[in-house]
């Protein structure tokens, strides 16, 4: 009778053959993986064993699993400092990512109470409403709403419409500089748009921050809120 005491279970090797995969960058940080079904037929098993295999890799780290998204490799979450000075690119930049903002949407409208109230403006007031997509190395890790009083930054609507930048447009509408005179951070679920847009499962934690930036003569210029996906992203609190 043949010995077969000393043969690797199939998952084990379903899971070694992906560690391998992912060594040799077959699959980059935050890949989709092939379906169970296209793995069970690569490796000729059923898909209840490759589910086993994927569970070792969900064990440790490589992989993480998205209900009903599928499987996707993990990444090391980015850095992002959050203090006086708030500057995305600069964020990004420092803990070795390359940054990328998209613009969604640029309009102007009327305050709403809550921003009003947040921008010390009446509520009705005009303001630029800027909706946009952040990105690290090509993959989303928020998307954000900024709001900027039209009086006291005349002329950044147009900044946006030709570039993403904040700091680039608050300089086109004469504010030079700025700072952060508060932050809140909430966990929420993502909404479906949300969940569209930062390619992660209606439902799926998200944490939000809200801030309000000032300017040099401390008058509010920018009220935001930024929806991280919380296991992109590592959000550090700094004085």
């Amino acid at each position: 009778m043949r010995d077969t005491s000393s043969k690797t279970p199939i998952w084990q090797a379903i899971a070694q053959a992906l560690r391998g995969d992912l060594a040799e960058g077959r699959y980059m940080a935050g890949d989709k993986l092939p379906t169970e079904a296209a793995l069970a037929e690569r490796f000729g098993v059923n898909r209840h064993t490759v589910r086993h295999g994927i569970s070792a890799l969900v064990d440790e780290g490589l992989i993480r699993t998205r209900r009903g998204a599928g499987a996707f490799v993990a990444s090391t979450p980015t850095d992002y400092p959050i203090g006086r000075k708030v500057r995305f690119h600069d964020n990004l930049i420092a803990a070795g990512r390359v940054p990328e903002k998209r613009v969604l949407l640029v309009e102007d409208r009327f305050a709403t109470h809550g921003e009003a109230k947040a921008l010390a403006i009446n509520t009705g007031d005009p303001v630029c409403s800027y909706h946009g997509l952040s990105l690290a190395d090509g993959q989303p890790i928020a998307v954000f709403e900024s709001v900027f009083p039209l009086a006291r930054t005349p002329g950044i609507s147009a900044a946006f419409r030709v570039q993403s930048s904040v700091t680039e447009a608050l300089a086109t509408a004469g504010v030079p500089d700025y700072t952060r005179a508060s932050t809140r951070l909430t966990a929420v679920r993502a909404g479906a748009t949300q969940a569209l847009h930062l390619q992660v499962t209606e439902g799926d934690p998200l944490l939000r921050s809200t801030g309000v930036n000032v300017d040099l003569a401390g008058n509010p210029i920018e009220y935001g809120r930024t929806w991280f996906v919380g296991d992109r992203v590592t959000l550090t609190l700094e004085n």
